[in-house]
């Protein structure tokens, strides 16, 4: 299938091993460019950085070519043509290339020019190439490629699931809009529609998950290891830091963290002035509070978001507006698109896209300013010579998110121009950042639970989720009624069935993110300055390097947890005082 019909970026002007106007039609005409790389002699330093050249142009083009099939399957589930595109990019291209890049990675480790390279920026790269060729089987190319085409089925079950309140549909991310209203016999059937809605899928998403959980148990036993949580954590490249240092985390939130959000939820109960409080009541204001209203329509959240990102530092704004410009950006909620939001560099271009489901909630502004925090991360290490060196660990690349909301933090009055509302939006996040740690916790420890007891049943599934989900939990909302839906509530998180294992790198990036706020808080110019290096480095550093760079430590040590948890809290009796 030919890729112009629905890849809409120019034609790269800077080409010089792959045509200017390339496209992929078939692999017959697209493997000669491989057979080069994989014949083509090596004898000096010097054809070595060539043949890196040629090799991270060659990369670049398939990662935004993979990319924009993925965005726009995304953006519309219902699209046959998108998944056909999707689906031949993932079943016919992937599992042919992926032993000629395998084989690449061999030449450059056993190249006897490598020791020639300078190792200050090179290390990160040929640790990550050692660690890969480690892993790979050949086996796991086709298993991979249809656990991919699986993982697409989560966002295409999900992004049909609409509800009809007071007669309107509207789609899960547009019903939870209403769960801010002050009425609560609305928020309560908003809630209650959402529940029933997804229970309705609540079997074939076990299903397919169970399916997932098999696939991914293989790809494990065929590497050499014993469960698929060790596997993982092996190809995620976790360097500097293991399970044990997971499971401190999970320690450290629940006994420095949980009690912070306990007492944030019995605020907020005592504020809507409840006997009982119920999970519909979780983001609500009382009667008399209007919810937040930041923005009505997709153009105005981008228009006041550039105005934010340029008032905190003028090439914030700009890299906006250079995505507006190239329609990177679709930002609203709309019937058939998938849940959740993203940003996805796009390694040739060097211009990411948005994606995102925005209802006009202050949730909506959070969710804009984390993923301009990925975008401008994407723009600082596009200039690095090579594509290797811009594929950033992770936990480097929350952290960017994260630090950009409670960096933009000074300047949201553009959304929120009444001082109270402006508070009151401050609060939100401040609370989002408290709530949000021991939900990790949850969801990590549950995937350490999933993958470690290969061949569980879904009541398994279930219990084991409710012990950990009640571990983390403040005790304070009452599920009457609900405990059904409360047993399957991990299948609202995406990344359990789309990206296992990626999901503690938020906890590490939002202590991280917390620490860069105090920096600010100090001297923001500085705090700025050591942001943008940080980022710019991509990943030519170690992650302990690139957070020393930013100026802050890689710690999420019970005594780490505990000190910046503190400032948190120093700060919400600031903005409360």
């Amino acid at each position: 299938m030919s890729e112009t019909s629905f890849v809409t970026n120019e034609f790269n002007k800077n080409r010089k091993f792959l045509p200017e106007k390339y496209r992929i039609k078939t692999w017959v005409y697209f493997k000669p460019y491989f057979q080069d790389l994989e014949k083509r002699p090596i004898q000096s330093k010097q054809d070595l950085e060539r043949w890196l050249e040629d090799l991270s142009e060659l990369e670049a083009y398939v990662s935004e070519n993979g990319a924009w099939r993925q965005i726009l399957v995304t953006r519309d589930t219902t699209n046959v043509q998108f998944q056909d595109a999707y689906a031949y990019f993932c079943l016919e291209l992937e599992p042919k290339m992926k032993p000629y890049f395998q084989a690449f990675k061999k030449k450059l480790a056993e190249s006897p020019f490598v020791k020639e390279l300078d190792q200050s920026v090179f290390y990160p790269y040929l640790r990550s190439v050692e660690n890969d060729i480690k892993l790979y089987h050949e086996e796991n190319i086709s298993i991979q490629a249809e656990l991919n085409m699986q993982a697409q089925e989560y966002g295409q079950t999900v992004g049909k699931m609409t509800v009809n309140i007071q007669g309107k549909e509207y789609t899960l991310q547009q019903a939870a809009r209403l769960l801010h209203e002050p009425d609560r016999t609305l928020r309560e059937e908003a809630f209650r529609k959402i529940a029933e809605r997804r229970l309705q899928d609540k079997d074939a998403l076990n299903k397919l998950f169970d399916s997932l959980l098999e696939g991914r148990h293989k790809i494990a036993q065929n590497a050499g290891y014993e469960n698929y949580r060790d596997y993982k954590f092996a190809e995620l490249g976790r360097f500097d830091y293991g399970t044990k240092e997971c499971l401190e985390f999970h320690e450290a939130v629940k006994t420095h963290v949980l009690p912070v959000h306990r007492m944030l939820v019995e605020a907020r109960k005592q504020r809507l002035g409840l006997d009982v409080f119920r999970p519909w009541d979780g983001e609500a204001e009382p009667a008399h509070v209007s919810p937040l209203k930041p923005f009505t329509t997709g153009e105005e959240l981008i228009q006041k978001s550039i105005e934010v990102l340029q008032k905190l530092r003028p090439f914030f704004g700009s890299c906006l507006e250079k995505m507006q410009e190239m329609s990177h950006l679709d930002l609203e909620s709309r019937k058939g698109k998938a849940p959740g939001g993203y940003n996805c560099p796009l390694a040739e271009t060097g211009v990411p896209f948005i994606f995102m489901n925005a209802a006009g909630t202050i949730n909506d502004v959070i969710t804009m300013m984390h993923e301009s925090g990925h975008a401008i991360h994407s723009f600082l290490c596009h200039p690095l010579k090579y594509t290797a060196f811009k594929e950033y660990p992770m936990e480097m690349a929350e952290l960017a998110s994260m630090s950009m909301e409670l960096f933009s933090m000074d300047h949201w009055d553009v959304f929120f121009p009444a001082s109270n509302d402006l508070k009151r939006a401050k609060m939100e996040e401040l609370e989002r950042v408290i709530s949000v740690l021991p939900w990790i916790a949850t969801i990590d420890k549950f995937q350490h639970w999933l993958y470690t007891n290969p061949g569980h049943s879904v009541e398994d599934r279930e219990k084991a989720w409710m012990d950990i989900l009640t571990e983390f939990s403040t005790g304070v909302t009452d599920w009457s009624g609900f405990e059904e839906y409360r047993a399957s509530l991990w299948q609202k998180q995406l990344h359990l069935f789309e990206v296992p294992f990626y999901y503690i790198e938020y906890g590490i990036a939002q202590l991280g993110a917390i620490a860069m706020w105090r920096q600010y808080r100090q001297n923001k110019e500085q705090a700025l300055d050591n942001y943008e290096k940080a980022l710019s480095l991509g990943y030519t550093k170690t992650l302990k390097e690139l957070y020393e760079t930013a100026g802050i430590r890689f710690d999420f040590s019970p005594a780490y947890v505990k000190e910046l948890t503190d400032f948190i809290q120093e700060r919400i009796k600031t903005i409360n005082a």
